[in-house]
């Protein structure tokens, strides 16, 4: 039986992660292309591009001579993310829908339909992995700016044992390299942006078709001065600027009151003021095992900003983590992720924020 399934979203990072494996000699090779788009309950508001991404994956897999195969997943999509996504905004919570799309869809739903037909499962994550008879260790990518272990904060010791994430090693631009000197379709693609299943569907729309409107007022943090209105709490997030529409800013989501709708906002010069460091995550999920001491760096969304942090263990296996510096974004459901320097420890959704 083949030895290694490959995930190809018809992209740069995976196509390339496909033609290093052929050319490091892996011959036991077959492509996935996993189809979780939503176009049949929204192709009314944008279109879904899927049928373009799997054309380029066909065009790689052919150069690479693997077999490509187009599995289905939406419907575990939607019951094991989309719902999880629109409860979370329901509760005023800020939802983060490719964490759990790794751990429950990527390498959840597919390897319960097709996992026992390979050994490995390749995919063109920016993440590296360390591997020792005891456990298997995430650590960040090499690429800074690229690194994705904060999304794969939530996989556990037996899927990590079953994953290649072959371009880990690489800079974003050493991969475009790799894949214009192997003549790829793919090379000159562009970055997907936003959420990998709505396509070009806008976030705002999946919201609405979800959950509708529920107008109510913005008020300022400080004065109580209302300010505007909006169209539903969940439509913003805890740190957001964009969409307010607000004269005299720049104005930034300060707080949201879930059960009276209001939005509260501050405005740019007084941002710090409702800026905060300490933060509850609910019993996180350890990559291999608890950390063994508790000054560490947190990420509390994807990017680059790693900061300092102590963290003490709480009741019920809870953990309460203090930033060394404070930070006017942190919004209840997003996830705080853990690290020893280069290693990925894991992390949970945020509770409250002190």
């Amino acid at each position: 039986m083949p030895r290694t399934a490959v995930l190809l979203s018809g992209g740069v990072d995976s196509s390339v992660a496909l033609l290093r494996l052929r050319e490091q000699g892996e011959r036991d090779l077959k492509a996935y292309y996993l189809k979780i788009w939503l176009e049949d309950e929204l192709a009314f508001l944008g279109t879904c591009p899927w049928h373009e991404d799997l054309e380029y994956a066909r065009r790689v897999c052919d150069l690479a001579g693997v077999p490509l195969h187009v599995i289905s997943l939406q419907a575990e999509y939607r019951a094991r993310v989309v719902e999880y996504v629109v409860a979370e905004l329901r509760a005023g919570r800020t939802p983060s829908p490719d964490v759990l799309c790794n751990r429950r869809v990527k390498f959840g739903a597919f390897l319960d339909q097709v996992g026992r037909d390979f050994q490995l499962v390749a995919s063109g994550h920016y993440a590296r992995l360390e591997r020792a008879p005891d456990a298997v260790r995430l650590l960040r990518g090499v690429d800074p700016i690229k690194d994705q272990s904060y999304f794969l904060c939530q996989l556990d010791q037996s899927q990590l044992r079953r994953c290649l994430f072959p371009v880990g090693d690489l800079t974003k631009a050493k991969v475009r390299e790799l894949a214009r000197g192997w003549g790829l379709a793919t090379a000159e693609r562009p970055d997907s942006q936003g959420i990998c299943f709505l396509g070009r569907v806008p976030y705002d729309e999946f919201i609405r078709f979800h959950l509708g409107q529920r107008p109510g007022p913005i008020l300022e943090l400080y004065s109580g001065r209302r300010l505007g209105d909006h169209p539903g709490y969940w439509f913003f997030t805890i740190g957001q600027r964009r969409g307010l529409g607000l004269a005299g800013g720049p104005w930034y989501v300060a707080a949201k009151d879930v059960a009276a709708n209001v939005i509260w906002v501050t405005h740019g010069s007084r941002l710090r003021e409702s800026a905060r460091r300490t933060l509850r995550v609910g019993a996180p999920h350890w990559i291999a095992g608890p950390p063994a001491c508790s000054a560490l760096l947190a990420r509390l969304r994807h990017g680059q900003r790693l900061v300092p942090c102590q963290v003490r263990d709480l009741e019920r296996g809870d953990v309460e983590i203090e930033l060394a510096e404070p930070d006017p974004g942190i919004a209840p459901g997003q996830f705080a992720v853990l690290y020893d320097d280069q290693v990925c420890l894991g992390g949970g959704a945020i509770d409250a924020v002190g």
